[in-house]
């Protein structure tokens, strides 16, 4: 339930996400969901990925600073106010959440978190199943558009 999730911390230099996604493609890594946070001197490149671990290898030999971490993806559907209940099915277990990216693919809602409790989450996901749904790295790189 665990996805492993490429952090990239690129200069704010013209060029430097070209790069990242040029090695990707060269490699056959494809980018399933991706988030990027940037502050004046650089920005932060979360994805979601076919192949993380080659991808870290790859970028690593090429000079980035990269960093695998665990994330989880849980699945909404896509209407107004599911994010909110959610969220708080969440806080009412005490779990807070780090960071988050989304996105939308027909009638569900995926949404990426971080939180500093990756089982509790689990476990709070697993308990109100009928409500949110816990979604695998396999099921995020084989969604597609319908």
């Amino acid at each position: 339930m665990l996805i492993k999730q490429l952090s990239v911390f690129l200069e704010n230099k013209s060029g430097r996400l070209t790069e990242v996604t040029k090695t990707l493609g060269d490699l056959d890594i494809n980018i399933s969901a991706l988030s990027i946070a940037d502050t004046a001197e650089y920005g932060i490149l979360r994805m979601i990925l076919t192949d993380p671990d080659k991808a870290y290898k790859a970028l690593k030999e090429k000079g980035f600073s990269v960093r695998l971490t665990d994330v989880l993806c849980i699945a909404t559907p896509h209407r107004p106010g599911e994010l909110a209940k959610a969220l708080d099915i969440l806080s009412k277990n005490g779990i807070s959440v780090e960071y988050m990216y989304a996105f939308e693919v027909g009638e569900k809602a995926f949404i990426v978190i971080k939180t500093a409790d990756n089982q509790k989450t689990i476990d709070t996901i697993i308990a109100h199943k009928d409500e949110v749904e816990l979604i695998n790295a396999d099921e995020i790189c084989q969604i597609q558009a319908k």
